[in-house]
């Protein structure tokens, strides 16, 4: 009877655990169907309406809750405080399944994905595409990326990589590393393709070992108008194979290392510019830098003119942030710097003027664009003292501010009066 007694004891506690278990994997009937719909209704319900959403079911690629009829893992079938009935904040909704879609640890993240603007790539109901992507392919991306599109539809020699798909090199979401979303960082990611150990490789680049080397300073990932893909603009040592010209010889021991330092390597060829920067009594000083015009321009290749290693506007924003930022805050847009042609008013290397000007004087330089004498009569001239700075004289920059200011016409004080009486102060008020 004892035994008995025990066996039963043992089953009920069994019993009681499975009860236990089963229950714990079971969501409570008031989350599984949280809003008492009749039995079968799941779904159903909310196509009796939204007959559209059975066209949508058709779709080769169905989003799981819309497939499986949870339209309210999305939307609150009553009220909500959200657009289109959303159960939760647009830019948040779909971090509530799909979270981590950038790692802390990112080196490189999609802006749409920061921004958590999903519907710009996804359609959350279904699509005719795997991941419920709006178009295939590259289409999607050259949706946004339309400048990038063009070069890659008319680039004379095409990289196979990208005609493939963009996502072959980049992950659309984050990379945790490498910059642009590379899905490694280079050269790694260019090895995975382009075998270095094979004769005509070592040939074409001369015997160097460039499997050590960052392959875009010379060669365009995304096609180019040049053989090699390499960039457009190439300087010509590199175009005639004469990279000894510059490097130590690819037997040396440091086969990158240039012949000699900084801008005594340049001057080689171009020894007319060199010597007419030092013949200046201002130098830029990138110039006498340790990287010298490496600072600004590729020695090798470059999509940029004068092999500029990006944009002028992103070459001299490197350093004078302050005043592209202080251009993009301003009213009125001054075109030299919207543009990135800051050369139209600076020299680049050296000059006699302040600030590098190309103009002996602030009033020349402005009068190459703007005909003042037309349209102003105030008095300008180095026979005018700025009242407020007795070491000045009256010119442009008197009142105006080249890089922009939060006024209009770059003036220094808004409403002008309040310019004006700063000289002028007897017509204060």
């Amino acid at each position: 009877m004892r035994g008995t007694a025990m066996y039963f004891k043992y089953t009920l506690l069994l019993l009681i655990s499975v009860a236990c278990v089963l229950s714990a994997g079971t969501p409570a009937h008031s989350e599984e169907n949280k809003f008492n719909l009749k039995l079968g209704a799941r779904g159903k319900v909310c196509l009796n309406c939204h007959v559209e959403m059975q066209d949508k079911l058709k779709n080769p690629f169905v989003h799981t809750p819309v497939k499986v009829g949870d339209c309210t893992g999305c939307h609150n079938p009553h009220t909500s405080s959200h657009g289109k009935l959303l159960a939760a904040d647009p830019s948040k909704i779909c971090l509530t399944c799909h979270k981590a879609m950038v790692p802390e640890n990112a080196r490189s993240a999609h802006k749409v994905v920061v921004d958590n603007n999903c519907i710009k790539c996804h359609d959350p109901h279904s699509a005719k595409n795997k991941f419920n992507l709006l178009q295939s392919g590259n289409e999607l991306c050259f949706g946004c990326h339309k400048d990038m599109g063009n070069v890659v539809t008319k680039v004379k020699f095409k990289h196979y990589p990208v005609e493939k798909g963009c996502l072959t090199c980049h992950n659309p979401h984050a990379s945790i590393k490498a910059k642009f979303l590379l899905r490694d960082e280079v050269p790694s990611l260019c090895l995975g393709c382009h075998k270095t150990n094979q004769p005509m490789f070592a040939k074409a680049h001369m015997n160097y070992p460039v499997q050590r080397a960052r392959c875009t300073t010379c060669h365009n990932p995304h096609g180019s108008d040049r053989p090699g893909i390499l960039f457009n603009n190439v300087h010509k040592p590199v175009a005639s194979k004469m990279c000894n010209q510059c490097h130590e010889d690819p037997s040396s021991s440091n086969p990158f290392a240039t012949r000699r330092p900084g801008f005594e390597l340049c001057q080689g060829c171009h020894s007319g510019l060199i010597k007419d920067v030092f013949s200046k009594n201002r130098i830029h000083w990138p110039l006498l830098d340790k990287k010298s015009c490496l600072t600004c321009h590729n020695p090798h290749a470059s999509p940029e003119p004068k092999l500029l290693k990006a944009s002028m506007r992103q070459v001299c924003g490197a350093c004078h942030a302050d005043s592209i930022q202080r251009q993009d805050r301003s009213q009125t847009k001054h075109p030299p710097i919207k543009d990135g042609m800051c050369t139209s008013c600076h020299e680049p290397h050296a000059g006699d003027s302040p600030y590098f000007f190309i103009k002996p004087t602030v009033i020349e330089l402005c009068g190459t664009c703007h005909d003042w004498e037309k349209h102003s009569s105030h008095p300008l001239g180095e026979k005018f003292i700025d009242p407020r700075n007795k070491n000045l004289t009256i010119q442009c920059l008197s009142c105006h501010r080249a890089h922009g200011t939060e006024h209009k016409s770059f003036i220094y004080a808004s409403p002008v009066s309040a310019l004006c009486t700063q000289c002028h102060v007897k017509y204060q008020r």
